[in-house]
């Protein structure tokens, strides 16, 4: 499910009990909504509330780590192919095919992972593994003419081996991030402090306004960061 369907829903909650809240004001009994009942549910709501903070921190950290892990991988990856370009061209131009193929298999990842026609559906393919490591195979093939050739083709290895170890760790880093319980709890919890709002706030435009600002909340972007690829 996408972030914007995943925040509408939970927007839908929150709003909503709040809704029901406002709706329950005028049928609660008087004696319930007394200054001392008011003041413990009051109490009450501040302890969820001080949880409900607390989870919704935790989700944000994590997002945000992921989003930088993810950033600073992609980045990392993108220097070795620059520097394996480099590295290829310098051995000399018996790697022609090698960096051909090279460019290749980055063009056809980016195309995969930010298509242009829908990025929501980006992602890595594991279909091209085995391009890869074929080419790591053409390469360790060559037989180096000097000392040149000889002192390159072992880093050139490197880098490759290095890339190959990062594509795979990015797949078993794929994924949602955001524990699908806390994420659970969270729209819990918010959703009774909403519908404690709407049963002591009056019920004007004011007050509405505030509840439908305080429930859009930042769910969003906290899902947009847990996916990196799939931005909406």
């Amino acid at each position: 499910m996408s972030p914007i369907a995943i925040a509408s829903i939970v927007f839908s909650c929150l709003f909503g009990s709040a809704g029901v809240g406002m709706f329950l004001h005028s049928r609660v009994p008087v004696d319930h909504l007394s200054a001392e009942s008011k003041d413990v549910v009051k109490l009450a709501m501040g302890l969820i509330a001080t949880m409900a903070a607390l989870v919704l921190g935790l989700l944000t950290a994590s997002a945000k780590s992921a989003f930088d892990t993810w950033n600073n991988e992609i980045k990392q990856s993108a220097v070795s192919v620059i520097l394996l370009d480099r590295t290829l061209a310098e051995y000399g131009p018996e790697t022609r095919e090698i960096r051909d193929r090279i460019r290749g298999v980055v063009a056809f990842r980016i195309a995969q992972t930010w298509p242009e026609d829908d990025p929501r559906h980006g992602k890595f393919d594991t279909s091209t593994t085995e391009t890869v490591e074929n080419i790591q195979g053409r390469f360790r093939a060559l037989t180096p003419a000097n000392d040149t050739q000889r002192e390159l083709q072992p880093k050139a290895l490197q880098i490759m081996g290095d890339l190959l170890g990062a594509r795979w760790m990015m797949l078993t880093q794929a994924g949602n991030s955001t524990p699908l319980l806390f994420l659970v709890v969270l729209v819990f919890w918010l959703s009774v402090l909403f519908a404690s709002f709407g049963v002591l706030a009056p019920r004007n435009a004011t007050v509405v306004g505030a509840l439908l600002l305080g429930a859009a909340g930042s769910t969003f972007l906290i899902l947009e960061m847990d996916r990196p690829l799939e931005g909406s």
